[in-house]
């Protein structure tokens, strides 16, 4: 029998309906896998007894009949979903030990279809990097390396346990979350497939909240078409969540292997960058020929407002985030430091609780809306991004049917190689910021190698809703270009 792990999620969905081997088979396969690649600090907390009575149950339902879509599939979930009666912290020390009582919505549909929780994923505190180097349970271990070196490598941030566990193996699939990039560079990183949805296509309700305009869940999958299939699961309506989308949730899985012939893929000229890497530019044009075999048509395009969408973004991403940390006072969950009066414990516990990255976005973020700074700042930044919105509805209007751009300005960076200049971490996100401010579905899919032998991905940005012509463009790219593992080392 090959090794388990090196299925994907769509072969091991067909090895248990066919009984080849069962899910706690599976199960165990991949726990021992997490066991030997603990240097890789994918995971902050391990369940495999949760995962073996998961996998029990997923067996039995199996057996007669009644396993979900994902039955037995194990997964990993990013340490922002809160998960009943197993720790989520959020990776932020100020969330200590905390509990939840109840499920997310996106996992809760997940356990629904039968999938096995193998633990929770590193991140970075409160989904706030580019790196995974803010958590507090330390830095995420990239997979990959530079060939003929042992640098460790960043794997993308803030879901880089989610994109280092899939990329070594580890899990079928993991649960990420995207604010300005967080699911699509990790991805980009790491050779996994990656897709930040509509904004309110996936329910943000039982998440961690960072920003909440521009928050969304996604998955992070071995390939374009295990991404689909954790997709549906994870999509559909919430009553409990406002900014949930009352849609039928399709069957993205459909749409893999469906003909692009006729359809039209933007590139637009603002994401040729004054000194992007000479590779970057190889790799985006490639994509295009990919395309255009497949028969698509090319078409330049605008987006005029491109070079404002970094700066407004991280005007607006902090002033939401210093009012959604506001809750963590040290009063009712979490970290509580002593203070001689109630002023002082809120001060001691945010001051002990939150480090150093999240301290300077809320700080960012109360000063741009504080009185006489709410008008320059805030609202000017939600303008521009009235204005981001604009550039692409016009070109859909004109019947383009998605965007095609770089997703990365470069392949993996060292760990501690970036720390020093904020400003030069937040360009990682040059190229995915746009997509949340627009509130549009993208995916980042693996398309080639520096180099250095590391991985580099492609973006596809699509209208929205429309998470299908995504798909099946995906793996148009994915075909084309194969699919890469690390090497193991760990």
């Amino acid at each position: 029998m090959t090794d388990l792990t090196s299925l994907t999620l769509a072969e091991a969905r067909t090895g248990l309906a066919n009984k080849t081997f069962t899910s706690l088979e599976l199960t165990d396969a991949h726990l021992k896998a997490i066991e030997a690649a603990r240097a890789l600090n994918a995971f902050v907390l391990e369940t495999p007894d949760r995962a073996r009575t998961m996998a029990r149950e997923a067996d039995a339902r199996i057996a007669d009949g009644t396993g979900g879509p994902l039955a037995g599939i194990p997964l990993g979930i990013k340490d922002l979903f809160a998960t009943k009666d197993v720790r989520t912290t959020a990776c932020s020390k100020i969330l200590d030990n905390f509990v939840p009582t109840y499920e997310s919505t996106v996992t809760s549909q997940l356990w629904r279809d039968g999938a096995v929780m193998l633990g929770k994923l590193n991140n970075d505190e409160f989904a706030m990097g580019s790196s995974n180097e803010t958590s507090c349970f330390g830095p995420v271990t990239n997979p990959w390396r530079r060939e003929g070196s042992n640098t460790t490598l960043v794997p993308g941030g803030s879901s880089g346990g989610s994109a280092s566990a899939v990329a070594a193996l580890l899990c079928m699939g993991a649960t990420a979350t995207d604010t300005g990039g967080s699911i699509r560079q990790p991805a980009a990183f790491t050779a996994t497939v990656g897709v930040k949805p509509t904004y309110g296509r996936c329910s943000r309700w039982g998440i961690v909240a960072f920003a909440s305009s521009l928050d969304q869940a996604g998955p992070i999958g071995r390939t374009v078409r295990d991404a689909s299939i954790l997709m549906r699961s994870m999509a559909g309506h919430d009553p409990k969540d406002t900014t949930s989308v009352d849609r039928e949730v399709p069957d993205f899985e459909a749409a893999i292997g469906r003909s692009v012939k006729g359809m039209k893929i933007g590139l637009p000229k603002e994401y040729r960058l004054d000194g992007m890497p000479a590779e970057i530019e190889k790799l985006w044009s490639e994509g295009a020929a990919w395309l255009k075999a497949a028969g698509a048509e090319l078409v330049d395009i605008s987006l005029p407002h491109t070079k404002y969408a970094l700066p407004a973004y991280y005007i607006v991403a902090p002033a939401e985030a210093s009012s959604n940390l506001a809750r963590y006072d040290g009063v009712r969950y979490g970290l509580r430091e002593p203070g001689r009066s109630i002023g002082e414990m809120y001060e001691q516990t945010r001051g002990e609780g939150f480090g150093a990255e999240v301290r300077r976005r809320v700080m960012i973020g109360t000063y741009v809306l504080s009185a006489g700074y709410y008008d320059a700042y805030y609202l000017r930044a939600q303008k521009v991004r009235t204005l981001i919105k604009k550039d692409f509805e016009d070109c859909f209007a004109k019947g383009v049917n998605a965007i095609l751009t770089p997703a990365t300005p470069s392949a993996a960076f060292g760990i501690g190689e970036k720390g020093a200049d904020p400003v030069e971490m937040y360009l990682n996100d040059i190229f995915t910021v746009t997509v949340n401010m627009a509130g549009l579905p993208g995916i980042a899919v693996p398309a080639g190698k520096d180099a250095q032998g590391l991985p580099l991905g492609l973006q596809l940005i699509g209208r929205p809703f429309d998470e299908e012509t995504l798909f099946s463009l995906g793996e148009v790219i994915e075909q084309a270009a194969g699919r890469f593992t690390p090497p193991k080392w760990w």
